[in-house]
C-alpha cells in the first residue's frame, strides 16, 4: 500500500531482524527468444519475455518452465482526455533475474507506458515502487499516475464497489514515461528458483534494493533509455527502498537519477521502535488534524500551533517521564483537548497514544474506529466491547477487492498479458517473511539520502504526505528533513502536505496538486541536465 501492514511495528518484527543479509550472490538479468505466440488482441503484438533465457541452466529448466511468465505483450493505445489526446505504447511483461551461477531466480513483472513520437534522449522516464514490504505498484498506477485509474477514496469505496477503469486526466504520462514495477511476491512477480535461500535473499532490505536496481538498469538498456532523464517514485516503505535504490543505481549500476519522489514515506524505523519518544511527537499533529477535520476543512497551516507544541512543551514533558506527575498530567490534558479523547482515558495512558490506541479511543463512544491509513475515515468497530482492538482498517482494507480486480482487468484485457496464477495486491506472506536486517538496529534511509544528495548536486527530492495519515505521519518526515545539512535544504528538498491520508492522491485536489509538483520537479531536472 501503499504501505506498511502493521502499525509501523518494528518491535513485532525484531525476531526477523537478528540475522542480516549483508551480501547475497550477484544478480544479473537477460533476455529470451520469443516463446510460443499467444493470440494477440487487435492493435497488439507479443515479444519475447525480458526474462527467459535461450537455454535454462542445467538442473533448473523444468522449474523455470513451470514458473515462467508469458511473453511480453506490447500494445498501441490512445487516451482521450480533456483538451488532449495521448497516443502511447504500453508493455506488460517481465525481466528475469539470474544469480552469479546463471541459475534463474525470479521473474519481475512490470508495466510501462511510453509516449509516441517523443525524443527518447530528452523525455523523462519514471520508475514507480510501492511499499509494504509486500505491496504491488497498483496503488500508484491505478490511484495516481497511470493512464487509467479507479476511485480509491476510502470514504466512499467499499469492497463491492465496481472496479471501473476510467481515463485518468491527472496521469503523469504528459510529462514522463512510466514504469510500474512489482517486487517479487507482489503483483504477478514470482520466484523461479525454489528453496528458502532465494527467498531470504530477496525478502530483505539489501536484497530487495539490489534486485530492483538491477531491474531498473535492465529496463533502461532494453528500451534504449540510458540517456533519458530518470526519476524514482516510491511510497510508504518506499521511504526506505527509494533512497537506497538511488544509491545503488549511482554506485553499483552506473545509473544517474535526476530526482527522487517519495509519497507518505517512512525513512527511519528507529523513531517508531522501543521506547522512542519521537513516535508520540511525530503522531500528535496528525491526531489533532483528525479531530479538527470533524469541524470543517483543515490545512497544514491550521496545525502550526500543534506542531510548535509537539516539538516544544510536549517533548519536554515527555522527557521528564511519568515520574513527574505534574508534567504527565499536563501533557495528558493537552492531548485530550487537542484530540477530543476523554481526559480520564488520556491520563490513564499518560498522554502517550500509540496508533492503535488512538484509533480505538477516538470515537469509541459511538462504536467506531478510525482508519490507520486515513484517520478521517471512520468505520464500524466489529467488537466494540472487546478489551482489545480486533478490527480491520476501514481506510485500507476496503480497497483490496476493487484494486485487485481492476489490476487484473487492466493487465489481461487492456494490455493483453495473461499470466497464470493470482495477482498479489498486498502480500502478507512477503511482509511476514521480511528480514529487516542489521542486528538490533532498525532500518533507515537517511544515511543514503545524505549520500545521494551530496554526490549529485543536481538531484532533487520531493516528499508528499497526507495530514490524516496515521501509518506514516507527515510530521515525522518534517523532523527528519530538518536534520539534513545545508546542501539538502529547500527548494532542492521540498515537503508538501495535503488534506488526505496515506494515499492522499485518492482525493482529487491533492492528486492534481501533487501532479503539478512532480511535473515542476522534472522540468527543473531536464533543464539542469542540458
Amino acid at each position: 500500500m501503499a504501505g506498511l501492514r502493521s502499525s509501523v511495528a518494528w518491535p513485532g518484527l525484531m525476531a526477523l531482524a537478528l540475522t542480516a543479509v549483508l551480501a547475497g550472490p550477484a544478480l544479473h538479468a537477460e533476455d529470451a527468444p520469443p516463446a510460443a505466440q499467444d493470440a494477440a488482441a487487435p492493435g497488439s503484438h507479443r515479444t519475447g519475455s525480458a526474462g527467459n533465457r535461450a537455454a535454462s541452466p542445467p538442473g533448473s529448466a523444468s522449474t523455470a518452465e513451470q514458473h515462467k511468465l508469458p511473453p511480453d505483450s506490447t500494445t498501441t493505445q490512445k487516451l482521450e482526455l480533456p483538451g488532449r489526446t495521448l497516443s502511447f505504447t504500453a508493455t506488460a511483461g517481465s525481466i528475469r533475474l539470474f544469480d552469479d551461477k546463471s541459475e534463474p531466480q525470479a521473474d519481475i513483472a512490470y508495466t510501462s507506458y511510453q509516449l509516441d513520437g517523443a525524443d527518447r534522449a530528452s523525455r523523462p522516464v519514471t520508475f514507480f515502487f510501492n511499499g509494504g514490504p509486500g505491496a504491488s505498484s497498483a496503488y500508484l498506477q491505478l490511484g495516481n499516475a497511470g493512464p487509467w485509474r479507479i476511485g480509491i477514496d476510502a470514504a466512499s469505496v467499499t469492497p463491492s464497489s465496481k472496479p471501473e477503469l476510467m481515463p485518468n486526466a491527472d496521469t503523469w504520462l504528459d510529462f514522463t514515461d512510466l514504469v510500474f514495477i512489482d517486487p517479487v511476491g507482489t503483483g504477478y512477480s514470482r520466484f523461479v528458483a525454489t528453496g528458502d535461500e532465494v527467498r531470504k535473499r530477496f525478502f530483505s532490505v539489501d536484497g530487495d534494493v539490489r534486485s530492483l536496481s538491477l531491474v531498473v538498469r535492465r529496463w533502461l538498456e532494453k528500451h534504449d533509455r540510458l540517456a533519458s532523464p530518470k526519476f524514482i517514485t516510491a511510497e510508504s516503505y518506499g521511504g526506505i527502498r527509494g533512497p537506497k535504490i538511488v544509491n545503488n543505481l549511482q554506485h553499483d549500476q552506473g545509473i544517474g537519477i535526476s530526482g527522487l519522489i517519495l509519497l507518505s514515506p517512512l525513512m527511519d524505523f528507529r523513531d517508531y521502535s522501543g521506547s522512542s519518544l519521537m513516535q508520540y511527537v511525530a503522531s500528535l499533529p496528525s491526531y489533532a488534524a483528525v479531530a479538527k477535520q470533524l469541524k470543517g476543512p483543515v490545512t497544514r497551516a491550521d496545525l502550526a500551533d500543534v506542531e510548535r507544541y509537539a516539538s516544544g512543551e510536549f517533548l519536554l514533558d515527555l522527557v521528564k517521564g511519568e515520574a513527574d506527575v505534574e508534567a504527565t498530567n499536563r501533557l495528558a490534558d493537552k492531548v485530550a483537548s487537542l484530540t477530543g479523547i476523554d481526559q480520564a482515558v488520556s491520563r490513564r495512558l499518560a498522554g502517550r497514544f500509540d496508533v492503535s490506541e488512538f484509533r480505538r479511543e477516538f470515537d469509541r463512544k459511538n462504536g467506531r474506529i478510525t482508519g490507520r491509513y486515513d484517520g478521517s475515515v471512520l468505520g464500524i468497530d466489529p467488537y466494540p466491547d472487546s478489551s482489545r482492538s480486533r478490527s480491520s482498517d476501514p481506510s485500507g482494507d476496503v480497497l483490496t477487492a476493487p484494486l485487485t480486480s481492476a489490476a487484473v482487468e487492466l493487465t489481461t484485457r487492456k494490455l493483453n498479458w495473461r499470466p497464470e496464477g493470482s495477482y498479489e495486491l498486498l502480500s502478507g506472506a512477503v511482509n511476514r517473511s521480511w528480514d529487516f536486517g542489521r542486528g538490533t538496529s532498525p532500518p533507515e534511509s537517511t544515511a543514503e539520502l545524505r549520500q545521494i544528495l551530496a554526490l549529485d548536486p543536481k538531484l532533487k527530492l520531493l516528499v508528499g504526505h497526507g495530514l490524516f495519515d496515521l501509518a506514516t505521519p507527515y510530521y515525522g518526515s518534517k523532523i527528519l528533513l530538518d536534520q539534513l545539512p545545508a546542501f539538502a535544504r529547500p527548494p532542492r528538498v521540498k515537503l508538501v502536505v495535503y488534506p488526505g491520508g496515506h494515499m492522499f492522491y485518492s482525493r482529487d485536489d491533492a492528486r492534481k496538486a501533487f501532479r503539478g509538483e512532480a511535473e515542476a520537479l522534472m522540468k527543473e531536472g531536464r533543464e539542469e541536465a542540458r
